[in-house]
């Protein structure tokens, strides 16, 4: 099954509401992207989404990827040197574990969402909506196979 297939209408709503509240009242860019497996590791397959789908590109570097592998179990979040260089040490981790609850509880969507909450409350304190502000990237979640 692809892994878009993997959610529902609701739910893939769910997770673009999300990345459309976090990202109300800030600067900072919210992407998610999931596929089935990752060929090689995670945090390596994530930079090239990131790449991809050129998160690197945000004026104020601060684009955030919140990638899942779906059958293979694995999840990263990367954060641009913009936004890396404000959030404490540990934060992406702290997101990380509670997603992995989440995602035990079979609660995965929900776990995607309140990943992209949290990362758009840390935005928002260090990269606040300002009047000129263009939302550079889409708010949209990505799938591949």
């Amino acid at each position: 099954m692809s892994p878009e297939k993997a959610f529902t209408k609701e739910q893939k709503e769910a997770m673009v509401a999300a990345i459309q509240k976090a990202e109300k009242d800030t600067s900072g860019e919210i992407r998610v992207h999931i596929e089935n497996r990752s060929k090689i590791e995670v945090l390596d397959r994530a930079a090239d989404v990131f790449a991809e789908l050129k998160m690197h590109k945000t004026a104020l570097r601060n684009g955030v990827l919140i990638y899942v592998a779906l059958l293979d179990h694995k999840l990263a979040i990367l954060g641009d040197a913009g936004i890396n260089s404000k959030v404490p040490t540990g934060f992406w981790d702290s997101i990380k574990t509670n997603m992995v609850e989440k995602f035990k509880q079979g609660a995965i969507t929900e776990g995607i969402c309140e990943a992209v909450i949290t990362a758009g409350e840390q935005l928002k304190a260090y990269f606040p909506y300002q009047e000129d502000d263009v939302n550079e990237l889409p708010d949209d979640i990505s799938f591949s196979n």
